[in-house]
């Protein structure tokens, strides 16, 4: 089982986006991802939140919003719970990133970019709703089923 974290920073009407190009065997490999990264021994997701933050970004988040937890199942995959959040206040200047390479997209062009298929679903509910629960079941690397709050929605 595997804790992580996952930030979309906003700006602008655009998030900031990392395209995962660096890593050897990463499971985001070639895909476009929001911010975050694993839970060290200790630490709680605001402390993970933070600190996975400032690594890849450089920035210092002033504020952000709890958005839901995600958890994904997968036939390949060890399961991940992973705690979703936004920001749209920070300080400080972006810097490179050893994972890949950051930029702000327009939201509403992210689903055109390589993303998991189970990201354009909590992306659209991080709008819609204040906190949310959602399971994203895959087989190999598409996704077979979606449970939002307890009910399939695909």
């Amino acid at each position: 089982m595997k804790l992580t974290t996952l930030c979309y920073i906003e700006k602008d009407g655009k998030y900031l986006m990392l395209h995962r190009t660096s890593k050897e065997n990463d499971v985001n490999k070639d895909k476009w991802i929001g911010v975050g990264g694993k839970l060290e021994a200790g630490e709680s997701p605001e402390d993970c939140l933070l600190r996975e933050v400032k690594e890849e970004t450089g920035l210092e988040l002033l504020s952000w919003e709890f958005k839901g937890v995600i958890t994904f199942v997968s036939n390949i995959y060890e399961t991940e719970y992973m705690f979703l959040y936004k920001s749209s206040e920070y300080t400080g200047e972006i810097t490179a990133c050893d994972e890949g390479e950051l930029v702000f997209i327009q939201k509403d062009r992210i689903s055109e970019l390589n993303i998991w298929e189970g990201d354009k679903i909590f992306l659209k509910l991080m709008d819609e709703k204040e906190f949310f629960s959602l399971k994203l079941i895959y087989e190999d690397d598409k996704l077979k089923t979606a449970v939002l709050d307890g009910k399939n929605i695909c």
